[in-house]
């Protein structure tokens, strides 16, 4: 049975619950386009199932902020998915703050192990700096799903060259992801 993967490209286009904004990229932009890469490369693979939240580029999900978590959070419980991913970029006041950081429930669990993998995935293929894995139980998208969830913060916007990379390289930091994925699974490539 195929593994089921439920991406989630954080933040929606315009209205409610849009994302940050830094060097010329939005937030909700970059996660579209790295999720739907990561996404083709998981339908591309046999072992993986994959559904989106987001799955046109102007789809806008819930009402207000609140709606919206409940919503992507809703559309993986109801499927029901294996895991789950949610994609986000980061933003400081301070542009030299920069880095891969990958947040999770609890420590020592599934989703704690999966997010080593990833975080160890995207910086070994574009180069950003490891931030860690962190724990942070007060996000919503990982106190209410039923399954292991990570939320990546791919890299931020906020500094020139993590934006460079996320402006020239999605492709990258989506291989990153996938290529996590399959070390945390004891897959080889296919």
């Amino acid at each position: 049975m195929a593994i089921k993967i439920f991406i989630d490209p954080g933040h929606n286009p315009s209205g409610p619950n849009t994302g940050a904004e830094g060097n010329g990229l939005r937030e909700q932009d970059v996660t579209y386009t790295v999720s739907h890469y990561l996404a083709d490369m998981l339908r591309a693979d046999p072992r993986f199932e994959v559904r989106l939240s987001r799955n046109t580029p102007d789809e806008v999900l819930g009402t207000s902020n609140a709606t919206s978590l409940a919503t992507r959070v809703n559309m993986a419980n109801s499927w029901p998915a294996n895991y789950f991913i949610s994609i986000h970029c980061n933003a400081n006041t301070n542009p030299a703050i920069n880095g891969t950081e990958v947040y999770v429930y609890q420590q020592y669990s599934q989703s704690y192990w999966l997010a080593q993998h990833v975080l160890n995935g995207i910086v070994e293929r574009v180069g950003t700096r490891d931030n860690g894995v962190r724990l942070n139980p007060s996000l919503y998208v990982l106190r209410r799903t039923n399954m292991p969830s990570i939320l990546v913060e791919l890299a931020y916007l906020t500094n020139v060259n993590d934006a460079n990379k996320l402006r020239d390289d999605p492709y990258g930091f989506a291989q990153g992801i996938y290529n996590g994925l399959l070390a945390y699974f004891g897959f080889s490539y296919p």
